[in-house]
């Protein structure tokens, strides 16, 4: 039992850091940033192992983040409440050609990387943006002023 508390610990922790750590930040991960990642893993896994090698632990541990991580999913679709919450919402990044700064201060982007992803998605420059929206998963969406309806 004392594993499944500690993997439910963990499990929260995790959530709360992703949400502080940023969606954008999280999508674009630099080596650096994967390698940081497989660290934490290990360390998590002491965590909430802690000298219990055993198979019994070890599928506990998985067990627990797997239901959470389930509920968690089935919360989020369930209750729109809750979806702002643990998915967070999309962020308008450009509004009718107009770069938002709040927004970009906000989820720590500098106008540099948005212009980036402009040109990646063909755009010459922000004054070629209708919008630009910083989605759930870390992606920015861009909608060019030529496809106004």
């Amino acid at each position: 039992m004392d594993i499944v508390l500690r993997a439910a610990i963990i499990f929260v922790l995790i959530l709360i850091l992703t949400r502080i750590v940023g969606r954008r930040e999280l999508s674009s991960m630099e080596p650096f940033d994967l390698i940081l990642l497989v660290v934490i893993g290990d360390f998590v896994q002491q965590g909430v192992t802690q000298q219990d090698n055993s198979v019994t632990g070890s599928a506990l541990a998985i067990g627990t983040i797997a239901l959470l991580t389930v509920v968690t999913a089935y919360v989020s679709f369930r209750f729109r409440p809750m979806r702002r919450v643990l998915e967070g919402e999309p962020v308008i990044l450009i509004s009718n050609g107009t770069v938002v700064e709040r927004n970009l201060r906000r989820e720590r982007m500098t106008i540099e990387e948005l212009e980036a992803e402009a040109r990646q998605q063909q755009l010459s420059s922000l004054e070629d943006v209708r919008f630009a929206v910083l989605e759930t998963n870390g992606r920015i969406s861009l909608i060019p002023r030529s496809a106004q309806a």
